[in-house]
């Protein structure tokens, strides 16, 4: 049969699907790599919300850290994250899809820092 032995055809396609340009990437790769906490999402409810519990986590522990929120999904699908709100700590993603509670979002500080 003629429609089983079709090959499907292969788009390359990055994460953002294809809307993305070799200066935004470039972006989003060096922004991956430095160091600090970063909260990745949409600038939503549960984003402010995840923001504001890592931010009284940080005055608990004594730590002087900005705090970034990156709303552009180029940069967060270059972290590795599909689902928000998410928190990046010194380069690595320690959790995404929920908004922490400050006990939650400090213990993984400190893991990180610790």
């Amino acid at each position: 049969m003629g429609l089983f032995s079709k090959k499907k055809e292969e788009t390359k396609s990055c994460c953002c699907g294809g809307s993305c340009t070799p200066e935004t990437m470039k972006q989003a790769e060096a922004a991956k790599g430095v160091s600090g906490v970063k909260v990745l999402g949409s600038g939503c409810a549960k984003c402010n919300a995840l923001e504001s519990a890592v931010r009284e986590a940080l005055a608990e522990l004594g730590m002087d850290t900005t705090i970034d929120h990156i709303t552009d999904f180029t940069q967060i699908a270059a972290c590795g994250v599909m689902t928000t709100p998410a928190l990046v700590v010194d380069g690595k993603v320690v959790s995404y899809g929920k908004v922490l509670k400050k006990d939650e979002a400090s213990a993984l500080i400190q893991k990180v820092r610790g």
